[in-house]
């Protein structure tokens, strides 16, 4: 056992004295309390309630880290008989609760060539990723950026191998965030920066003035998105670096096929360095298309000419911005409340205000005029949004994220580990939704295989149930759940039998079929 990021990390490595099969290696967490100096100071673990199947914490007060624990261990029906003293924990012993049961359990179980898998997994995940609606605005204005410097092999070469370093120092930025979290007792995942109003008011107001850029309201050679253009020099290698910083935070809400097991793996490794790799592979694989694009003279020259269909294309390419921005917009108002909304749409329009003034005071300067007057508005204005911004933010959070939509037909329950147990054990089917409002993917697929009459009628037929285990604000008991079943992040589908039992997992693209056939065999 080890104290790490004050909580008492617990390696239990037999097998219990009751109760069902279990891991060989079972790392349980406790939450250390510090006494304060007046009170003595007791090791002893208080008894309490049990704690659900997944959540295995137990308080402990102490004034230091014990030295030693013995005694019996009772979680999730099942008891251990317990000495364990300070120590390095041993190998393979991670998370809250059982190591992965599928997914990133089964690139566990591939012993040496876990690794290997596990990075050509990601790597694959990566390719998907860029066909994701997430990062396509993105890249193709990257692609429409260099579609002017086609007929120069070394630039779009350079511009690249910029493009790609920022990718990875991105990914890998995200994957040393992701580690530092979990050392320190956090529940996280892919997408987690999403559960925060902060990061996704921001990226809100990012994707608008992108959109503005776009649309013609002001000019930034070194903008995000078309730094690429500004030439081949560092201010054009600097802007493809921040194009492709810029395409990895926007892919967050996109979870593509291969990536789940991938960084479920990478995410229960006790090695930092293995992490990183498939991390690192999950970059190459997201970059490599456009760095292939860009190597190869006979792709490049796919790209037209350059000509007046850029530039129509540039403004088409704002919507779909404008669209994000939106959507984000929609995402905050469930993590946030109505206050934060209204605050950030005071924002919204100061920024606009602020871009418009700003490329007013490009096109006087273009004329030969000092618009200094104009340049400091615009600042003043860009200072407002800033304000209006954090003031949104300060308000008092809603005591729970608002439900997302969900099914239209099909009526839903919130997810719970205990009404999961309550409804098989009445010879139930379930079917559990692991979602969230920034997820795209589960969106996608909550329209196209969840809202269906069709869906709806098997559920009926079965007597089954649809719970919804709603990820959109950080959750330590869904982060949980999603770590038990190899997965760290979301979509992820479970159905239950109604005899209970372990659960199938469906894809990760779902389709009408795939549920109303998973609901049929459930219910027996």
């Amino acid at each position: 056992m080890a104290v790490r990021g004050g909580l008492l990390k617990l390696a239990v490595t037999g097998a219990p004295v009751r109760g069902g099969d279990f891991p060989r290696r079972l790392l349980l967490s406790l939450r250390l309390h510090r006494h304060r100096p007046r009170q003595a100071r007791d090791h002893r673990a208080r008894a309490g309630r049990p704690d659900p199947v997944h959540d295995r914490r137990l308080r402990l007060q102490v004034g230091k880290g014990p030295a030693a624990i013995s005694g019996a261990l009772a979680a999730g029906g099942r008891a251990y008989e317990i000495t364990a003293r300070a120590g390095p924990l041993p190998p393979g012993a991670a998370g809250l609760g059982a190591p992965a049961k599928a997914g990133g359990g089964g690139l566990a179980a591939a012993g040496g060539a876990g690794l290997l898998l596990a990075a050509g997994f990601a790597f694959l995940g990566g390719v998907v990723l860029n066909l994701m609606p997430c990062v396509f605005p993105i890249l193709s204005m990257k692609a429409v950026a260099l579609a002017s410097h086609r007929q120069d092999g070394a630039r779009p070469r350079a511009q690249a191998l910029a493009f790609l370093a920022g990718v990875l120092a991105t990914f890998l930025a995200l994957a040393a965030a992701l580690i530092a979290a979990k050392a320190a007792g956090g529940s996280v995942g892919w997408g987690f920066q999403l559960q925060s109003p902060a990061v996704v008011a921001v990226l809100s107001l990012l994707m608008l003035l992108i959109g503005l850029n776009l649309s013609g309201v002001f000019e930034a050679g070194l903008s995000l998105q078309r730094a690429g253009a500004a030439g081949g020099g560092e201010g054009g290698l600097v802007g493809s670096a921040l194009t492709g910083a810029l395409a990895v935070v926007v892919a967050a809400p996109c979870t593509a096929p291969f990536m789940a097991s991938a960084i479920a793996y990478a995410l229960t490794q006790p090695s930092e360095l293995s992490a990183l790799a498939v991390f690192a592979a999950l970059g190459l694989g997201f970059a490599g298309p456009f760095v292939l694009l860009c190597f190869i003279p006979a792709l490049l020259r796919l790209i037209p000419r350059p000509g007046p269909w850029m530039d129509v294309l540039k403004k088409v390419l704002a919507f779909p911005m404008y669209g994000a921005a939106a959507w984000l917009l929609w995402v905050l108002t469930l993590q946030a409340g109505s206050a934060a909304l209204a605050a950030l749409l005071a924002a919204a329009v100061a920024l606009a205000l602020a871009a418009w003034l700003y490329g007013a005071a490009q096109r006087s300067q273009l004329g030969g005029a000092r618009p200094l007057a104009l340049y400091g508005l615009s600042a003043a204005a860009a200072v407002l949004a800033i304000g209006a911004t954090a003031a949104g933010l300060s308000a008092p959070a809603p005591a729970a994220a608002e439900p997302s939509a969900g099914s239209a037909v099909l009526a839903s329950e919130p997810y719970s580990e205990a009404r999961v147990a309550e409804l098989t054990a009445a010879g139930r089917p379930v079917l559990v939704d692991f979602t969230a409002a920034w997820c795209i993917t589960c969106q996608v697929n909550e329209r196209v295989a969840l809202s269906s009459a069709a869906v709806a009628k098997a559920f009926a037929q079965a007597n089954a149930v649809y719970l919804r285990a709603d990820w959109t604000r950080r959750d330590p008991q869904i982060a949980r759940a999603l770590a038990a079943h190899g997965r760290a992040g979301v979509p992820l589908y479970l159905v239950y039998g109604k005899g209970g039992g372990e659960p199938q997992v469906l894809p990760q693209i779902l389709t009408e079929g795939t549920v109303i056939s998973a609901i049929q065999k459930a219910a027996g």
